[in-house]
């Protein structure tokens, strides 16, 4: 497919088509073309990534709950990722797969 056939495609279209692969290729993705970047970076590409239950992680744990609002979905992802977070006062720890 020609780049510019793809500023032919539907925002949406874009958004949901890089939500159905991996992190990894979301990141490589955007470095293709200035509209795969602006969806690969989107809050709704990277909200797939995250845990389906990622707000009640957060909100059980005992580190900074302002994590879910004071982050983009990316940034949110990345920090899962490298920071494991303690829950259920202290009985266990949940940490994002790195894909």
């Amino acid at each position: 497919m020609d780049i510019a056939a793809v500023d032919q495609l539907p925002a949406e279209c874009i958004l949901h088509i890089i939500s159905l692969t991996t992190p990894r290729d979301a990141c490589i993705l955007a470095t293709v073309c200035p509209i795969f970047q602006s969806a690969a970076d989107s809050n709704s590409v990277w909200e797939k990534f995250l845990p389906s239950d990622y707000n009640h992680i957060i909100s059980n744990s005992v580190s900074d709950s302002s994590l879910n609002t004071s982050l983009s979905k990316k940034d949110l992802y990345f920090h899962l990722c490298h920071n494991p977070i303690i829950i259920n006062n202290g009985a266990m720890v949940s940490q994002t797969r790195l894909i």
